[in-house]
């Protein structure tokens, strides 16, 4: 299957079946001159999103040894660095083992300017449609970002377009490594995020005013009542303004947060608490952690970056987005493109990027699809993933940035594996425990 789309695909660019950029297929989308993920394009050319949403079933001849998985999951590729794990990944800890249906996203800024962004919008409908996504880390683009890429337009956050339109609650924990020590040491115990994922800052509309004049907020009923203004603001001179939005409903709802603290087993003494975000943030200081801290959304973007950095790396967090009715999951890693690691990966230099974050939304993606499928060997593949990258990182090998804060920031090589090395070695892992599962 794989070699027939390969063939097809290269054969409408006119291009080797064996070009490097199709040995995964995917959507692309290339602009004159950039190096994009290493590879240079001489033209601008993208296909259809058609193609994109194609299913991609990967099979070897020794299919009858992997995981049968029933039901389609929708991938959501991405940008710059975390783009270059994501496939290492899917090549080396994913595809080997599992007989898997995938709809396929390409949310890498190139296309999604060349789709206007349409393909964001078709990646979370089909979310809904197939209950399980999982996505690479994207870019938001800024003003240098439009400048560098040459896009149409100021796109907005992908990760905000999708959970408005999953609309529920994403749940960020800490994936615990015993021998990486943490910044907050009295924390022996896992701190959950649920953070609503609904409107708000990431949905607002601004504006930057000129010059003197009143601001005024209107709305406009659908009933044959007239519109109600609001005066905000009376500017002397130039400015900016501000409005965003959110709905009377419940998006962290109880109920979803008792079920995912259940189920990740935070199950002793069940109780819940209000407390105001001054005061949560001074307690959450001084506690031992053990339990999910329900935030607005803002809130919890914030606190879910602390939480991590107090646990010990950015790299060691999990991030679901769970709706409402906790049917539709969609896994990502909670960090960015890794920009920095790419310029150098561009240049042909060494990196040491860290993919735990990125395997785990792997992982607890494929843990929501067997959980809904029943699939055992599934959720047993899951959890043997997890243990391997864990075991890995507690056996003393990991990348440099968990290496640095155990042996601090002068950290020689020997003591870190590069972005391919570590990915090598859980692999490495991975495969012993499935090997020994066999043989039972």
């Amino acid at each position: 299957m794989i070699r027939v789309l390969q063939t097809a695909m290269a054969g409408a660019l006119n291009l080797s079946p064996s070009y490097s950029s199709f040995k995964n297929p995917s959507l692309v989308s290339i602009s004159n001159p950039k190096l994009f993920n290493g590879l240079f394009f001489k033209t601008r050319l993208y296909f259809s999103t058609r193609i994109s949403n194609a299913s991609i079933r990967c099979f070897t001849s020794n299919a009858v040894d992997k995981v049968r998985v029933q039901n389609p999951i929708v991938e959501m590729d991405g940008d710059e660095m975390t783009r270059v794990i994501w496939k290492m990944i899917k090549d080396k800890l994913i595809f080997p083992h599992l007989e898997l249906d995938v709809k396929y996203f390409d949310l890498g800024i190139l296309n999604r300017d060349a789709t206007d962004d349409k393909v964001t919008v078709e990646s979370a409908e089909a979310s809904l449609k197939y209950n399980v996504a999982i996505k690479c880390a994207t870019i938001t683009p800024d003003e240098t970002r439009v400048k560098e890429y040459g896009l149409k337009a100021m796109w907005r956050s992908p990760n905000g377009t999708i959970r408005n339109i999953l609309n529920g609650t994403v749940f960020r924990e800490p994936i615990l490594c015993n021998n990486i020590p943490r910044t907050v040491p009295g924390w022996n115990k896992p701190i959950c995020i649920g953070r609503h994922a609904f409107g708000d800052q990431y949905r607002a509309t601004d504006t930057i005013i000129k010059g003197p004049g009143k601001l005024k907020m209107v709305f406009v009923p659908e009933n044959e009542e007239g519109p109600m203004e609001l005066d905000v603001y009376e500017f002397k001179g130039p400015g900016v303004a501000l409005a965003m939005y959110n709905v009377d409903q419940p998006h962290v709802p109880i109920h979803i947060v008792f079920y995912y603290s259940y189920d990740y087993k935070i199950r002793a003494s069940l109780r819940y608490e209000h407390r105001l975000i001054d005061d949560m943030v001074a307690y959450a200081m001084k506690s031992d952690g053990g339990y999910v801290w329900a935030c607005k959304n803002y809130d919890g973007d914030v606190q879910s970056d602390l939480l991590a950095q107090g646990f010990g790396s950015l790299g060691l967090m999990t991030s679901v987005l769970l709706s409402g009715d906790g049917k539709t999951l969609e896994a990502e890693a909670a960090h960015g493109t890794v920009t920095r690691h790419y310029r150098l990966y561009q240049k042909g230099q060494e990196t040491s990027t860290n993919s735990i974050a990125s395997i785990f939304a792997w992982t607890r993606g494929l843990e929501h699809r067997a959980k809904l499928d029943g699939n055992e060997k599934l959720l047993d593949f899951s959890h043997k993933l997890e243990a391997a990258c864990i075991e890995t990182v507690e056996s003393g090998k990991m990348t440099k940035d968990l290496a640095i804060l155990i042996h601090g920031p002068k950290v020689s090589r020997e003591f870190y594996l590069n972005t391919e090395e570590f990915i090598d070695a859980v692999a490495h892992n991975l495969e012993s425990k499935l090997q020994s599962t066999s043989l039972v």
